[in-house]
């Protein structure tokens, strides 16, 4: 009995504390009283107390780190310091929530920098000084490992087929369809599978055009497919740099990341 009672105190509770949140006409409510407005350009939220000062802005960002992975978070940034530009995740009210709705929610619920007194200043001062640590699951967290090891081999693909790091030459594609040079997206089916070789002609793997598959000369393998999102369908036609980079990561001895240029001795002809 003493145990019901106290289940029925908490769920009164929490119901008599949530707060209605509503956004209409650009004035964002808490249980029916405005308390902040907000406005919309470019995908960029800007936040302003009762008499329209803007005091902070909030952006949502949705990108591709590498093959089908990808981070979604918001960049914050106060209006009047703006210092500095954090990034932070947010939070959704519901499965088919648009941005503003989550930007409003995110501010009063997570970050409580809107309140029933407006905007609290103090609040939004302290999430900078102590900006909350993403929460990034194993999957994202080695996609950002992959894609930061791709970076610095900054791989190019030229008009012959050679791939490029850092602009040395470290192997090239063979088979190439008739559309190569033309575009740099894989779009044509072939039973000839394009081969990749090292700079010394060494076979490191090849593409199945038909089943979008990679696979090394050492056996592993890796299916390129087109996969729904966030707002995009990633990688429905693979561009020869992917396949590259792809490879490189799979093949670690395929490329070897040169992080300083070796430069030998400097020489002057003096004349006899």
């Amino acid at each position: 009995m003493k145990k019901s009672i106290i289940i029925f105190f908490t769920i009164l509770g929490t119901f008599l504390n949530a707060q209605n949140i509503k956004t209409k006409r650009g004035i964002i409510n808490l249980d029916g009283i405005p308390v902040a407005k907000i406005s919309n350009k470019s995908n960029e939220y800007t936040f302003m107390d009762l008499k329209e000062t803007p005091l902070y802005t909030i952006k949502f960002i949705d990108k591709s780190i590498v093959d089908s992975v990808r981070d979604s978070y918001i960049q914050v940034n106060r209006v009047y310091n703006r210092d500095k530009t954090i990034e932070v995740d947010y939070s959704s009210p519901s499965a088919f929530s648009g941005e503003e709705k989550s930007a409003v929610y995110t501010s009063v619920k997570d970050f409580k920098i809107i309140d029933n007194k407006g905007i609290n200043v103090k609040t939004l001062d302290e999430l900078f000084s102590n900006v909350p640590k993403r929460k990034l699951d194993s999957k994202t967290k080695d996609a950002y490992t992959i894609r930061k090891k791709i970076d610095k081999m900054n791989l190019e693909v030229n008009k012959v087929g050679e791939i490029l790091s850092n602009g040395i030459p470290v192997g090239y594609f063979t088979n190439l369809p008739v559309s190569f040079g033309s575009d740099d997206k894989i779009m044509e089916k072939s039973f000839i599978d394009i081969e990749i070789y090292d700079a010394k002609s060494k076979y490191i793997g090849k593409y199945i055009t038909t089943t979008k598959q990679l696979k090394t000369a050492g056996g592993k393998s890796f299916t390129l497919f087109k996969e729904m999102s966030g707002r995009a369908s990633i990688l429905k036609y693979p561009t020869y740099k992917a396949l590259a980079e792809r490879m490189a990561i799979m093949d670690p001895n395929f490329i070897k990341v040169q992080e300083k240029v070796t430069v030998g001795p400097v020489t002057k002809d003096t004349p006899n």
